[in-house]
This record gives C-alpha cells, sequence and structure tokens, in this order.
C-alpha cells in the first residue's frame, strides 16, 4: 500500500470519509452467468489485488500489506439479485445507495458485484462495488478493457496464468518496503544534489526563489481547511442518496470549444452554474466553493490496478454571470493547479501526514464543498457476457465533502452520478435539476455570439480531473 493510499485507509477511522466507489451499468438483456464468472475470473487474475486482502502489519512497521486471500471464492464476490415489480433506473439506484453506505468485509478482497435482474424491457443492471485503493477511475477503465467486449459475441482475450504468490512474509516485506523507501529517498537526494549545487553556484537568486516556490506550494497544497465556503452545504452525516444526469458529450465540446477550454472546464462550470442556482434558491449568496479534484499521476507503465490520484483542493469562482467568462476563469485556475510544482511530492506529503493523529486530518475534507471528477469511457459501445452496456452511472465517494459528482463518457453520451451527504444536500433532486440546468446553460453557448480570443496558455496535459 502506497503512502497515498494508507492516508485514504487511515481516513476511514471515521465512516463518512469511507472511500467506496459505486459504478451501474445498465444493460439491455440479461448477461450470460457462465461467461460473467469465466470473465471475472480473468479479470481477478489480470488485476491479481482483486484476489488479495488488507493485512495489518504489527507494531505499524510498514502500511497494510497486500497477501492473496487464502479462502478467495469468486462466487463470494458475485451474486445475483431479482429486484422487485415494477422494477426500473429507480430501484437499481436505491439499491446502488446501500452499496455506497455500507462497509466492505475487510477479511475478503475489497469488491463486490451484483447483477440485478427483472427490470423493465427485459433489462438488467450491474452494480460494481469496489473500494478506491484498488483502482482509481482511469485504472478502472483500463480494467474493464480486460473484462468488457466490443462485439455481443464476445472478444478473444489472451489467457491469464494464476499470479504468483509471495514468499517473502512478514518479516520480508517489512524489510523491503523500509528498504524500497529509504531507496527511493536517498536516490531522489543524490539525483537532485549535482543541479541544485549548479544551480546554486550559477544562479543564486533563482535558487532561492525556486526554493521559495516549491515551498508555497506544497503548503498550498497541503494547508489546512477550517471552513466551508458554502453557506449552505455545511452539515456532514453517514446518510447518502444517488441522483444521475444525461448529457451528450457533444454538448460539452461544443461549449469548450466556444470559450477555447477543455470538457472539463465545461463539465465543471456546469456544475457550478447549477450551484450557484442551487444556493438562489435556498436565499443564500455564494461567491466561491471549494473543489476537490483528482489529478491522476498514472504513467503509461504502471500496471493494472492501483490508486495513482492526487487530490487538489482549492477555491473556484462561482458568481461570474457570462458562461464564457466562467469557462475561461476555471480554465485558467485548473491549468495553475495542474502545473502545481508540488504535485510530483504528493506521496511524500501523504507520508508526512501518516504521522499526525487522525483526528486533526479529518476536518481537512469536511470543510471541502464538494469532489468533481471526470473519466474518460469508450466512444464505442461495449458488451459484457453477451448484454450491451447502455449507459455506466458512477458514483465516487463523497470522503467528507456535501456531495461528490463524477461524469464518465460512454458512447457519445456523458453519464454522471452524483453522490450526496443527506445532512448537506437534504434535497437532491433539486440539487441535480440546478445542475441540469448548468449543462442547458453551456448547451445554450452559441459560437457566432463568442469570438473573443481565447487566453494563450500551455497545452493542457491529461489528468486534471479525472479519478
Amino acid at each position: 500500500m502506497t503512502q497515498s493510499d494508507l492516508f485514504a485507509w487511515s481516513m476511514e477511522q471515521d465512516p463518512s470519509l469511507r472511500s467506496t466507489i459505486v459504478t451501474v451499468l445498465i444493460l439491455d438483456t440479461e448477461p450470460d452467468w457462465d461467461r460473467l464468472l469465466r470473465m471475472l475470473d480473468r479479470g481477478t487474475r489480470a488485476v491479481p489485488r482483486f484476489r488479495h486482502r488488507l493485512v495489518a502489519v504489527p507494531w505499524g512497521l510498514t502500511p497494510p500489506r497486500w497477501i492473496p486471500d487464502p479462502d478467495f471464492d469468486l462466487c463470494w464476490h458475485v451474486r445475483r439479485l431479482a429486484l422487485p415489480a415494477p422494477a426500473d433506473l429507480s430501484s437499481v439506484i436505491e439499491f446502488a445507495r446501500t452499496e455506497v453506505m455500507s462497509a466492505f468485509d475487510p477479511a475478503r478482497p475489497l469488491w463486490r458485484f451484483t447483477v440485478l435482474g427483472g427490470l423493465d424491457g427485459g433489462k438488467s443492471a450491474l452494480v460494481l462495488k469496489v473500494h478506491h485503493s484498488l483502482t482509481d477511475g482511469v485504472g478502472g477503465i483500463q480494467i474493464a478493457g480486460e473484462i468488457l467486449d466490443f462485439t455481443r459475441a464476445g472478444t478473444a482475450h489472451e489467457p491469464v496464468p494464476d499470479p504468483a504468490r509471495p514468499g517473502d512474509g512478514v518479516l520480508g516485506d517489512i524489510v523491503t518496503w523500509n528498504w524500497s523507501a529509504g531507496a527511493d529517498l536517498v536516490r531522489a537526494g543524490m539525483a537532485a544534489i549535482p543541479p541544485i549545487a549548479w544551480h546554486a553556484v550559477t544562479n543564486p537568486v533563482g535558487a532561492v526563489r525556486d526554493g521559495a516556490v516549491m515551498a508555497e506550494s506544497l503548503f498550498r497544497l497541503a494547508r489546512p481547511i477550517t471552513r466551508t465556503l458554502s453557506p449552505l452545504m455545511t452539515e456532514r452525516s453517514l446518510g447518502r442518496r444517488l441522483t444521475v444526469l444525461e448529457v451528450p458529450l457533444e454538448t460539452l465540446r461544443r461549449g469548450a470549444r466556444v470559450a477555447g477550454c477543455t470538457v472539463n472546464d465545461a463539465f465543471l462550470a456546469s456544475v457550478l452554474i447549477g450551484l450557484r442556482a442551487y444556493h438562489d434558491r435556498h436565499g443564500q449568496k455564494v461567491e466561491q466553493l471549494r473543489v476537490a479534484m483528482p489529478i491522476s499521476l498514472r504513467r503509461r507503465d504502471d500496471p493494472l490496478g492501483g490508486n495513482r490520484i492526487t487530490l487538489t483542493r482549492f477555491a473556484v469562482p462561482v458568481a461570474i454571470d457570462d458562461v464564457v467568462d466562467l469557462l475561461r476563469a476555471l480554465d485558467a485556475t485548473v491549468e495553475r493547479w495542474r502545473h502545481e510544482p508540488a504535485i510530483p511530492l504528493s506521496n511524500a506529503v501523504a507520508a508526512t501526514f501518516n504521522r499526525l493523529p487522525v483526528g486533526l486530518l479529518t476536518p481537512m475534507f469536511k470543510h471541502v464543498d464538494f469532489i468533481a471528477s471526470d473519466v474518460p469511457g469508450s466512444p464505442v459501445a461495449l458488451y459484457i457476457a453477451g448484454a450491451k452496456v447502455e449507459r455506466i452511472y458512477p458514483f465516487g465517494p463523497t470522503t467528507g465533502t456535501a456531495f461528490n459528482i463524477t461524469l464518465i463518457s460512454h458512447a457519445g453520451t456523458c453519464c454522471i452520478g452524483i453522490n450526496s451527504d443527506t445532512a448537506a444536500v437534504p434535497d437532491p433532486e433539486v440539487l441535480a435539476d440546478c445542475i441540469a440546468g448548468g449543462f442547458g446553460a453551456i448547451a445554450a453557448l452559441d459560437p457566432a455570439e463568442h469570438d473573443r480570443p481565447a487566453s494563450a496558455g500551455p497545452p493542457a496535459p491529461p489528468g486534471t480531473g479525472q479519478s
């Protein structure tokens, strides 16, 4: 377990900070059960973490270690249920809500897969529940490539052998992990000394300035958050409600092109326009809100699975009337955070936090207003065990915020899941309606009416907004 994962795992001593991801797939028919089991058996071999469980190490000498579950039983993790009639999307979402609120069995691998049959029109649903330490959003899309097909008849996949079993034991893991962590620090320090020394000799003023810039960036990344910016969404609880929205992907692309921004900017602007309307409906004014947005640290050579993101927390403007101006303001803000010098050091920051009492850290999350994340999905149709995937609704963890809103694109449609804390958002349908209005404002942008040049800036690398 990485330092970042250990940090998230430790935070779960407060149940409101659980890192549970639930994804709902709506299918046009029921999947073939035997094919489904074979597919998932192969998937858990391709990503062995799904056959592992977490075990604490004595005296906390390393983070909890992943070990193969000697009692792994695929049929315990995969089940099928029939929804009572009349079964529709709302019935599926209600089932998913119970999955969001229930804890994992720590004695088993941290995932569960439920097939819900009996939906109207012969449809079915799959509800996948997984702990964030097993994968992030981008990693989940990669894992999907191991288990989903591109045709109803199926797609040929290479066989996967049984994963190798580690043989070092607890003592070996303690030695290996601490040696690796120390060696990484030494290597990084030795690699940094020559350029730092040379920079100090050739440009001492610049060296001091660069050090100050990094220190300021570290403070921005790790600084404590002591109050919510929303005057409305301030309470927190263990209750959760789920709502969904849909918007054509081309709608967000067109709105982004009008302002010379990204699809992520259009998504975030839609949410903020909706939040402004939501506060207005409750007689509250809001100038800024604080969002937590994941930045992907995943590299091309990283193995499947695992959680390779860092959460950035920053204030975003809300009270900008012109939609294009709002888009461009958000683009500038997000771009700055994409290029924060301290982002690559987020694991080291997490290691520092892991030395502190958990009770000092949990308020840092509970004063963030919301989480927003978008995940690029498949542009083409997908199938699972003979059933076509019609919609994919993602529900990310609130992690102490008022709500998490996550978007995943699928075959030209943006499927949006909102997981809201019932104390912070007692009327989730109203919130969803307001955010739908925000997407409507983006859709109403007319390229002919907005010919102002966009502000210049570096090209946006992938990552920000992806969980």
